[in-house]
């Protein structure tokens, strides 16, 4: 069967799930549903066997890097192989090195009840031993074809290591930046997300799922896990259907449509029921009406967190409601191993729903070549030769200077002369241990390039450059404050580099306040005491609320956690070697109060307009804007916006508009522009969002030249989730902006006939 639907099939009453899964790229991929030799293969396993394929493990005999996961117990060489040997595992993760994945996969193939090979999976998030900035940090370029190629490099070396499975990208819209994982995604817009999302799985696959290079993605984590509350990790997500279907899973669905061929169940409930029991969630929705075809994985010993959430009584309970919601692999509890093949003898789970579940898993391996080549992605050459390119990092510092976001340069303070006598100070400003930042699982330490090391690299062997640490990032240093206030006092221009370390965001490290620790306000307030001018190169996996010293500072740059090249993509962009051109996606509040914080909010009855803030919808302590807003970013020229047309006033039917305005460069340096699309329906049967991000235009301006960008608006984009789960749009009039940011612009109008 191809992915052609019929007259036949229709006249016989195929249903449109089936249909819709026919014809999505993922079926393409996984092929026909009943392939004759997995078939073989499921009818002459025993249940035990089949409870193997569904269960995942850590390979702790493997590891190469800092710990990703709550403690294990950790298991013999020896012990794996027996295991494997016995069928009672698919897989393993987070271990690299070629020669044991040879050995470990030589046992399965040649030793395992059906010769079945094994997938060797890992958390690659933003690179392997070459790191790419954070991915909420490479959101920031707002440049998705920038994230494929990162993507792309990843997969090349995650595979010449043995990885044939990345547990990415995490596509979870995040509005809650306490959210410690925040850091992995891209941001807080859903229209962005699903840009990205779509990018980096065509990236991780490429165009061949068995080439040796290619890499299965994962989409995680399904689903609305970025709404979890008071952005606290493993929370509940108590949120409405239409939210669910508009905001959070249309990044999946992008993921899904470009072929992702697997998914990871979420840890949280919605509504009382944990993602990974929730069957309308993992069969009516991801299933039914996306047409997923691929393989689910629970989180870390998720389907046993069932038991906490008590919506599982015991081990057999939380085995029956995974795997009868949708949940194939289980990850790390061994639940499926201990139960699975006794359920089935009881009758609480059917054979019939194993074998799907199996089926599901023999597909994929089928998909990336597995059966015919075992060993892909285990190449002894290719682990010593395609790892830490040159091209590689190369993309590293492209990447990293693009995701650079300037926040605010009063005065022109910015660039800065090589020459001028500059005080480096900062807890991390020499620290490689701390460059690759969060979720950075099998990093190279030795070739990270620190912040010190890149200025020196910038200003040459005349550098006049004094380094202090200060503080260490969430504790004072004996004497830390007056060495550091000597060397601005020193110098010319003080650059501080402070922020969040990277043990301070990623899973688990959910945050009361967002701000910048007390110790690093303290420096910070120090050395602003001493008249020198100061730049403030902020390091973060969150949006931050900024105070004191470190808000009034003249310039300001949001420089996220960039990876391996991190100090030369910050002297690159403090001396002017390359201009920022990175923009928010993140909404930067003025508290931390004011979390969960998005640009794209509803309005209330009594929105905060005018002059008198008295009986409106705003905090006592501050207004209801954001510090820094969701597209921000400035560069080392200008921008003017102008003359935004509509091609013409009535959208009609299945036609198109063209949304256009003129940019000008108005500064005296060659600029980057990153032109944005919003629109906002007026008036609706549902409360809609003041703005919503459709589209993003890069064009490239010289000094005083000016062009015109230019959008189009279909039907489609103005639509939006109704009750009963259908999205289309309602006539009426609509609001457009071309603008620098979600609240800068004149709007024009249109009306949707």
């Amino acid at each position: 069967m191809t992915g052609h639907v019929s007259r036949r099939m229709l006249l016989k009453g195929a249903s449109l799930s089936a249909i819709s899964i026919m014809l999505s790229p993922a079926f393409a991929r996984v092929g026909p549903v009943r392939d004759a030799r997995i078939e073989r293969l499921i009818a002459a396993m025993t249940l035990e066997e089949k409870a193997g394929q569904l269960s995942i493990f850590s390979d702790p005999s493997r590891v190469d890097g800092p710990p990703v996961n709550p403690g294990l117990v950790a298991q013999s060489m020896a012990t794996v192989q027996r295991e494997i040997a016995a069928g009672r595992m698919t897989g393993l993760y987070n271990g690299i090195g070629v020669a044991a994945g040879r050995e470990l996969q030589r046992v399965a193939v040649e030793q395992g009840p059906h010769r079945i090979p094994l997938i060797f999976a890992g958390d690659v998030i933003h690179g392997m031993k070459t790191t790419f900035p954070v991915p909420l940090g490479e959101a920031a370029s707002f440049d998705p074809e920038l994230a494929r190629r990162t993507a792309r490099a990843a997969a090349v070396e995650a595979s010449a290591k043995g990885i044939q499975w990345v547990f990415a990208p995490m596509v979870d819209v995040a509005r809650d930046q306490r959210w410690g994982r925040v850091v992995e995604g891209a941001g807080e817009d859903t229209w962005l997300g699903c840009q990205f999302a779509a990018a980096r799985v065509r990236g991780f696959q490429g165009d061949d799922l068995t080439a040796e290079d290619s890499v299965l993605a994962c989409p995680k984590h399904f689903a609305g896990y970025g709404a979890v509350m008071g952005g606290m990790d493993y929370n509940t997500a108590d949120i409405p259907e239409t939210t669910l279907r508009e905001t959070h899973l249309p990044p999946f669905k992008a993921a899904f449509d470009v072929g992702a061929l697997s998914t990871m169940a979420s840890f949280n409930d919605i509504a009382g029921v944990p993602s990974t029991g929730n069957h309308h969630l993992l069969t009516d929705i991801l299933r039914g009406e996306m047409g997923f075809a691929g393989l689910v994985v629970s989180d870390y010993t998720a389907d046993a967190e069932m038991i906490a959430h008590g919506f599982a009584a015991d081990g057999p309970d939380a085995v029956v409601k995974a795997l009868n919601a949708g949940c194939d692999i289980s990850m790390q509890s061994g639940l499926y191993n201990a139960h699975l093949p006794a359920l089935v003898r009881s009758g609480r789970i059917a054979m019939k729903t194993v074998d799907t579940a199996v089926r599901r898993v023999l597909r994929v391996k089928q998909a990336l070549g597995l059966f015919d080549n075992p060993y892909r992605s285990l190449d002894l050459a290719r682990e010593a030769r395609d790892v830490r390119l040159p091209a590689a990092i190369a993309l590293a510092r492209e990447a990293a200077v693009k995701s650079v976001v300037l926040l605010k340069n009063d005065g022109d303070l910015l660039p800065l002369s090589t020459t001028a006598k500059i005080a480096l100070i900062g807890p991390c400003v020499s620290d490689k241990g701390d460059m690759p930042g969060p979720w950075a699982s099998f990093p190279d330490f030795a070739s990270c390039v620190t912040p010190e090391a890149g200025f020196r690299a910038a200003m040459g062997p005349t550098a006049r450059l004094e380094i202090a640490r200060g503080c260490d990032y969430e504790a004072p240093l004996a004497g830390g404050i007056a060495r550091a206030v000597a060397a601005a006092k020193a110098a010319d221009v003080i650059v501080l580099v402070i922020g969040e370390s990277a043990r301070m965001s990623g899973e688990a490290q959910a945050r009361v306040e967002i701000t910048i620790p007390a110790p690093q306000q303290a420096l910070a307030e120090a050395l602003a005491a001493t008249g020198r001018p100061m730049v403030v190169l902020l390091r973060h996996g969150r949006a931050l609320a900024l105070s004191g010293a470190v808000r009034n500072a003249p310039a300001i740059l949001a420089t996220w956690f960039l990876g391996s090249e991190t100090g030369h993509a910050m002297a690159d962009i403090v001396f002017g070697a390359a201009a920022p051109q990175g923009r928010l996606p993140v909404s930067f509040p003025q508290a931390s109060g004011q979390e969960p914080f998005f640009y794209d909010h509803r309005t209330t009855g009594r929105p905060q307009l005018g002059a008198d803030p008295a009986w409106k919808a705003r905090y006592r302590e501050v207004t209801t804007e954001a510090l820094y807003p969701f597209g921000h970013g400035l560069s080392y020229a200008t921008a003017r916006y102008s003359g935004t047309t509509v091609s013409a006033p009535i959208l009609a039917g299945d036609g198109a508009i063209t949304v256009s305005a003129l940019v000008s460069n108005t500064g005296k340096r060659r600029l980057h522009e990153v032109a944005q699309l919003y629109v906002h329906d007026k008036v609706a049967s549902l409360t809609q969002p003041v703005r919503v991000l459709k589209g993003i235009s890069h064009l490239d301006l010289d000094p005083g030249q000016r062009a015109r960008v230019a959008f189009t608006l279909t039907r489609a984009d103005l639509a939006f989730v109704h009750p009963d789960a259908r999205r289309f749009a309602e006539p009426g009039a609509f609001d457009v902006w071309v603008a620098p940011s979600s609240v800068a612009g004149i709007p024009v109008s249109i009306v949707l006939d």
